[in-house]
């Protein structure tokens, strides 16, 4: 499961703060980060919830008309045909990809801080539906509310994050929402594997909660208070995260100006008529393109087989929880690698090394698939899925989110960012749903080859395209992205 959704609304890069002109503190940027990226937990939990909970509730050795009919005999027993089961999960994407365009909106109208305390709400909802389901049109609307949440989250806290941190910590604090969304996803896999789904539900409606309480101590974002003309409440709120001693007005003006270079709310041409919007869109596009057709998706689903292949006699609960041990601890790698190696880099060895595993995982099943005798090589599919899953959880897992923030200027920051994020989602859905069929008519051999070519593209896209945005202000990026040195 690909757990990519994170977007960044109108978030203001900053200059250092000069030296001699004060002295800041990070810890509670930290805190704040910690507190808002609750929505992000929140949507970890929501993406990763199918992965136990389906194998609970569709039988695996019937037919679909067989699950029917037993249901019909015993209506106390809540169980899903396979295509209904399938359904639950893909339900999340279509919410996700209506609740990001509206998240952007709210987030200028009522602004970052509730906007994002609000979001616990429809999680709730959601969770309740869920809980209390006893057919399957319940856990369709309590998937389709979760994900209206998930997208929105996507959108806010990441921007929210960026807005509230220094440059030198940026790229650290921009992977939050992704390690954040692992945190999640590894709840669900340790919890979910040893209890029931309505247990493990309930256990999932606390971090909605927590999200609640967090954001009672957060102050609101500075830029948001700038743009509504308090510029008291701003210097306040920036005094919170960066600390006492911090040069505010440096700061206030930093913001200023940036809001001040803007053009005012962006129309939807703006992305297409002027060429630096163009070509920070495109990428940002492009970024959620690849990181969806890494095939992520397919590694996850066959994490278990491969696990066998390998003569493992682990139980594939326990292979899940591997996973996502690795891919929290890599993503909480990342956030430390991002501000020193830069974006670049980790985005070109992710796609390299993604797309090696993906053609060597295609090689193996298609020599099984000829009935030759692998049983000596079944070290090179494990190594190859936890190479895989280090690649993404370094790379493609939270660059592009944190991406899409930093390249957009201030004035189509949110309208961009929102059709990243409801683009993602869309392909979330396609792969998803399109994943089964693919197996069924080019086999797994060709499946993972097809997305191994396109992470072959993406080396080269990156390579030639995509801009370095380590330590670089809003004005330089625009620079870089509009064809000057």
């Amino acid at each position: 499961m690909s757990s990519n959704a994170p977007g960044a609304t109108n978030p203001m890069l900053y200059d250092p703060i000069p030296e001699g002109q004060g002295s800041t503190t990070k810890r509670n940027q930290f805190i704040a980060a910690l507190g808002i990226c609750m929505a992000a937990v929140s949507g970890g939990t929501a993406l990763a919830w199918t992965s136990p909970v389906l194998a609970q509730l569709v039988p695996n050795n019937a037919t679909a008309a067989e699950e029917r009919i037993a249901r019909e005999e015993a209506r106390d027993s809540f169980e899903l045909t396979a295509d209904e089961g399938s359904w639950v999960g893909a339900f999340l994407a279509v919410g996700a990809f209506c609740g990001a365009l509206p998240a952007g909106y709210l987030a200028e109208k009522i602004g970052r801080k509730y906007t994002t305390m609000s979001l616990a709400v429809p999680y709730l909802i959601s969770w309740a539906l869920i809980i209390f389901a006893s057919n399957a049109a319940m856990l369709y609307a309590g998937r389709i509310v979760i994900g209206i949440a998930t997208g929105a989250s996507c959108v806010v806290a990441p921007m929210f994050v960026s807005e509230i941190a220094e440059t030198s910590i940026r790229g650290a604090l921009g992977a939050f929402f992704q390690l954040h969304l692992t945190v999640g996803i590894l709840f669900v896999y340790a919890v979910g594997s040893y209890t029931h789904w309505v247990t493990l539900s309930i256990l999932c409606a606390i971090f909605p909660v927590l999200l609640i309480v967090a954001m009672f101590i957060v102050p609101e974002s500075p830029v948001f208070l700038v743009k509504k003309g308090r510029r008291i409440d701003a210097g306040v709120a920036l005094k919170w995260f960066w600390g006492p001693n911090a040069d505010t007005q440096s700061a206030l003006q930093t913001i200023q100006s940036d809001l001040d270079a803007a053009s005012g709310d962006a129309k939807l041409s703006d992305l297409f008529t002027n060429a630096t919007n163009r070509a920070a869109l495109f990428i940002s596009l492009l970024l959620m393109f690849f990181q969806q057709f890494s095939g992520i998706n397919a590694v996850i689903f066959y994490t278990a087989p491969i696990f066998q292949s390998a003569g493992s006699s682990m139980d594939p609960a326990i292979c899940s929880i591997v996973v996502g041990v690795v891919q929290v601890v890599m993503t909480l790698a990342s956030s430390v690698l991002i501000d020193k190696a830069g974006r670049r880099i980790l985005l070109l060895q992710s796609s390299f090394i993604m797309g090696s595993c993906l053609i060597v995982l295609g090689v193996f099943f298609k020599l099984q698939n000829d009935k030759v005798d692998v049983s000596n090589l079944g070290w090179l599919p494990l190594a190859s899925v936890v190479l895989f899953i280090v690649s993404f959880s370094l790379g493609f897992g939270p660059i592009p989110w944190m991406m899409m923030g930093e390249l957009c200027a201030p004035d189509i920051k949110g309208l961009a960012s929102a059709l990243a994020v409801m683009f993602n989602w869309a392909l979330v859905f396609l792969v998803t749903k399109s994943f089964g069929s693919m197996q069924e008519l080019l086999g797994s051999d060709w499946t993972f080859w097809f997305f191994g070519a396109w992470m072959i593209v993406c080396t080269v896209y990156v390579f030639i395209k995509v801009p370095e945005t380590k330590g670089k202000t809003n004005a330089q990026i625009q620079a870089i992205l509009g064809g000057k040195k």
